[in-house]
């Protein structure tokens, strides 16, 4: 007859089940307050349930506009995505041999992840003004140089245009696709890269031989044989890159100018906003993190179902 279970198996179930609750507990009771009713207020109990605050959501609460952030959002998230997916396979790929300082640089290019996250952003922005600096410098020297001169030519009129140019429409350099674009890989870039180097790092070399034995190029080397078998892997850099992205404070605060992306938005909400509708705006950025984690798990799903049915693809294409 087998013995009951110990008591410390309860103690540690009692454990893990307060971790999971308070984990999943807040999103929970988020998800759950977003359908109160008309009259309901932020907190228990229910009055009623109905789709109210989603449909205020919609037709804006406040400025900056939520819609507006959350197109900002989506589209930066995107553009990190796919930049974390590239770079991280190509530093992947050029990593798998060893060069000298290579150590140095693999260092150097995770080392933002031990940096707080406001410092990075702090640093980007002052990058960022010191270019903005020298721009409208040059500009006004190249006005002061070059503009109503006795004896022009062609060239310092050019350099005179330049100049105007610059002061009559520059602005600044710092924006969501460019400061606040850096700001964001500098925090998807280092998981990407890591989970690329442990995937190359078991990546058998004599895969990538027999095809070139077979007279296959570089490209149709990589297109055929390698990208295939790191396929699935590639859908957990991709699902880093957007979910890091997406949830993104810290790093964006300082770095993306004048836009505002979907949590700076929701953080700036929460100071004045006293409806339900903050949990509804809540509720529906939790789906977006769902919806981008459940397309990841069905595509590794298909292309693993694909494995079972027909084989790896790898070689396909190289004869």
């Amino acid at each position: 007859m087998s013995e009951g279970r110990s008591r410390a198996f309860y103690l540690l179930s009692a454990v893990f089940a307060l971790y999971v609750l308070f984990l999943y507990g807040p999103t929970i009771t988020i998800l759950i307050l977003s359908f109160q009713g008309p009259n309901g207020g932020m907190t228990f109990p229910m009055n009623g349930v109905s789709l109210h605050w989603f449909y205020n959501l919609w037709n804006g609460i406040g400025v900056p506009n939520v819609m507006d952030a959350l197109v900002n959002s989506l589209e930066l998230g995107l553009t990190v995505t796919i930049l974390t997916v590239i770079i991280s396979v190509m530093a992947g790929y050029a990593f798998r041999k060893k060069f000298r300082g290579s150590n140095a640089l693999f260092f150097t290019a995770i080392a933002s992840l031990i940096l707080p996250s406001i410092v990075v952003s702090l640093g980007i922005a002052l990058e960022f003004q010191i270019f903005n600096q020298s721009i409208t410098g040059l500009g006004d020297s190249l006005v002061e140089n070059y503009v109503d001169i006795e004896n022009p030519t062609a060239w310092t009129n050019f350099l005179g245009w330049v100049g105007t140019t610059i002061q009559d429409n520059f602005s600044t350099l710092m924006g969501l696709f460019t400061s606040g674009l850096g700001a964001h890989l500098t925090w998807t870039l280092p998981f990407g890269l890591l989970i690329m180097f442990a995937v190359f790092n078991r990546f058998n070399p004599a895969y990538e031989e027999a095809a070139r034995d077979l007279g296959a190029t570089p490209w149709q080397t990589f297109r055929h044989v390698v990208l295939p078998m790191i396929l699935p892997s590639l859908f957990g850099v991709a699902l880093f890159g957007f979910t890091l992205s997406w949830d993104e404070i810290a790093r964006s605060s300082q770095a993306v100018g004048a836009a505002n992306t979907l949590p700076l938005t929701l953080r700036g909400l929460t100071t004045t906003v006293t409806t339900p509708v903050i949990y509804a705006l809540g509720t529906v950025t939790t789906a977006v993190s769902f919806a981008v984690i459940s397309t990841a798990f069905v595509g590794v799903l298909i292309v693993q179902a694909r494995r079972r049915r027909h084989g790896s693809d790898a070689g396909k294409g190289t004869l």
